[in-house]
């Protein structure tokens, strides 16, 4: 069955940017370790996902940071061919030979459309905080994953930006991955 997913990296005190919107603090982290196939833990994760949708301020850092004007190989090199969905209210950049989709508004017939193209695999929400809320309050998002970094930024993009209670949310897993802690949480949809 497909799961809607935010699968994230976030620092100890809940963001998952700093507050000039940069995932560099990210890169400054030794890196996570591989299981025992050799896999990294991204690369597995991401075998299974069949669609993904990302924020404006997301995709244009990741445009901006790896250059995807100029490289615009670098996008299929981390995402292969499978289609993405950017939210946003701007008109932003394409990357040449990619499957992006711009697109704005309600989370809902967005997600239908990346249900029919992900298939039997799952969505990937990559972020922002507040695009994975919309699909929280929607009641669309099934899990939420998080690698807890060794880092406090002060301030910056919030994991969550919204209040989602206990009752909501379940934990089914927790490890240990080199320097990361990854929580696992079950998401009920709003009551």
């Amino acid at each position: 069955m497909t799961k809607t997913q935010y699968y994230t990296a976030t620092s100890i005190d809940g963001f998952i940017a700093d507050s000039r919107n940069s995932l560099d603090w990210l890169f400054e982290t030794e890196g996570e370790r591989a299981d025992d196939t050799g896999t990294d833990p991204f690369s597995a994760f991401f075998t299974q996902v069949g669609a993904f949708a990302m924020g404006a301020t997301t995709y244009e850092w990741v445009f901006d940071h790896d250059k995807l004007g100029d490289n615009p190989e670098k996008w299929s090199s981390y995402y292969g061919d499978v289609p993405s969905w950017v939210f946003t209210h701007r008109s932003l950049p394409p990357i040449p030979g990619a499957t992006v989709n711009f697109v704005e508004g309600d989370v809902r017939p967005v997600h239908e459309a990346m249900r029919a193209a992900a298939a039997d695999k799952n969505i990937w929400i990559v972020g922002g905080g507040e695009l994975a809320g919309a699909f929280a309050d929607a009641g669309l998002l099934d899990e939420i994953i998080l690698g807890v970094a060794p880092v406090t930024l002060g301030g910056g993009a919030p994991l969550l930006p919204r209040r989602l209670t206990s009752s909501r949310l379940t934990l089914t897993g927790m490890e240990q991955r080199g320097p990361f802690a990854y929580l696992t949480y079950a998401v009920a949809a709003p009551a």
